[in-house]
């Protein structure tokens, strides 16, 4: 089923649905001659759209068990690395200390470095 809006001059909002020819009749008639519609199909199919973020990868790896044991950000970017996934160290930096903020890692110092644990 094809679906169109029409909005006339006068401001009415016309919704027509039918197939493609019966919408594009239908919209000829309103505009005096033939018109290309917009139509806009019922049957698309809309994908799960995952994002592989730098925080949604972090997540995962949080997920997996990866911060069982403390970890250096050097150790997290190599792992991040092995996914085919490459990011300078200092965009995780910022990205690890929100997740920190919202409890889902905890910071631990050790020797002047930041280890991250979950």
């Amino acid at each position: 089923m094809a679906k169109a809006h029409l909005t006339t001059k006068s401001g009415a909002t016309i919704t027509i649905e039918g197939t493609q020819e019966e919408v594009a009749s239908l919209i000829a008639q309103f505009d005096g001659g033939p018109a290309k519609p917009k139509v806009r199909s019922r049957n698309r199919r809309t994908r799960a759209t995952t994002k592989t973020g730098p925080v949604n990868l972090i997540s995962e790896l949080i997920d997996g068990g990866f911060f069982k044991k403390p970890k250096e950000l050097g150790l997290i970017k190599s792992a991040l690395e092995e996914q085919g996934h490459y990011y300078p160290v200092t965009t995780l930096s910022p990205i690890l200390l929100r997740l920190v903020r919202k409890k889902e890692l905890r910071r631990i110092k050790d020797k002047k470095r930041w280890l991250y644990v979950g």
